[in-house]
């Protein structure tokens, strides 16, 4: 039997040097690494000690190499990156036919699962495995292949391939537009109704609150006949359906649910965001079939997409009241 190697560090220690000295800083590598930077710092000291030299020269503005990390770091970064290839290699032996995809929960449940069906029928030898986080997960860390991100165009990964951006128009249970008692004939007429707003401490997003869309209707000061708030949108867009109240629906994930009626748009008002959905590959999954395979098919439906248009009965329901 092969005897183990002796002196040698553990992987933390190894992986949050070789982080450091390719950052040239211990908070980015901190952040990739998803520690802390005094853990880094901690890695890193913990390793000189181990070897009785000193790795980097700490300056103001970040991290410089010494001779001896140098020499480390080529060595360490080319172990862990062998260990990576050899693992993918691996990986693609026992799954060479399954691509694990990430995005929002929101996006996931509205938008991405009710197309599988699509992607299945026409790929069957490829399994799609769905990690939906809300999360901004790290692909190569969790061994992802794709990930669609929700963001500005101005922080959109590198390489990631534009799918579709999103505005925001109003939806409610085609009930709410025949019921007389309280019309929605224009903007103004949303005072009787009860507005189904999202709010996530943890997530923050003020260009999906009701203020925006308002603003642009020009009714910025309306009081609801209510609220009903979900730090989840798929929880509100559930609650729209059900008539509970009216929903500001994100035009590319509502759009399926106004095509078959289960929704109904009662305002032509669009406001739009600065936000898009974005499409990008792992660096380690990019050369297999199955990945490029989704990829394309993932473009094609996306590119497919266009702005719900106002159900017919709200239309003429405006043409009715504006001939009074």
């Amino acid at each position: 039997m092969a005897e183990a190697p002796r002196n040698v560090p553990s992987l933390d220690l190894l992986r949050g040097f070789e982080a450091a000295a390719r950052h040239q800083n211990f908070t980015r590598a901190a952040d990739e690494l998803f520690i802390t930077q005094s853990a880094v710092s901690r890695q890193v000291k913990t390793l000189e000690e181990r070897l009785g030299v000193s790795l980097f020269v700490r300056q103001a503005r970040g991290l410089r190499l010494t001779s001896q990390g140098e020499q480390l770091f080529r060595a360490v970064s080319g172990a862990l990156r062998q260990v990576s290839e050899v693992m993918d290699s691996l990986a693609r032996r026992e799954q060479s036919a399954r691509v694990t995809v990430t995005s929002t929960l929101a996006f996931c449940g509205l938008w991405l699962i009710p197309r599988l069906g699509r992607f299945q029928s026409a790929h069957p030898e490829v399994d799609v495995r769905i990690d939906a986080d809300d999360r901004v997960l790290n692909l190569d860390r969790e061994r992802i292949d794709v990930s669609v991100r929700y963001c500005t165009p101005q922080v959109s990964p590198e390489g990631a391939v534009y799918l579709f951006s999103e505005e925001l128009v109003p939806v409610c249970s085609p009930a709410l537009l025949r019921d007389r008692a309280r019309p929605l004939a224009t903007p103004s007429d949303l005072r009787r109704h009860v507005l189904l707003e999202l709010d996530d401490p943890h997530r923050p997003s003020p260009w999906l609150h009701w203020s925006v869309w308002l603003r642009q209707a020009r009714v910025p000061a309306l009081k609801p006949a209510g609220r009903l708030t979900f730090n989840y949108y798929d929880q509100l867009i559930r609650a729209a359906l059900t008539g509970q109240g009216i929903a500001l629906g994100r035009s590319c994930l509502v759009r399926e649910l106004i095509e078959d009626g289960s929704l109904a748009v009662p305002f032509d008002v669009v406001a739009a965001t600065d936000r898009g959905y974005h499409a990008v590959t792992a660096a380690f999954a990019r050369s297999r079939p199955e990945v490029a395979c989704f990829m394309e098919w993932l473009v094609r439906e996306a590119h497919g997409e266009k702005p719900p248009a106002p159900r017919v009965e709200a239309r003429a329901t405006r043409l009715k009241e504006s001939k009074r």
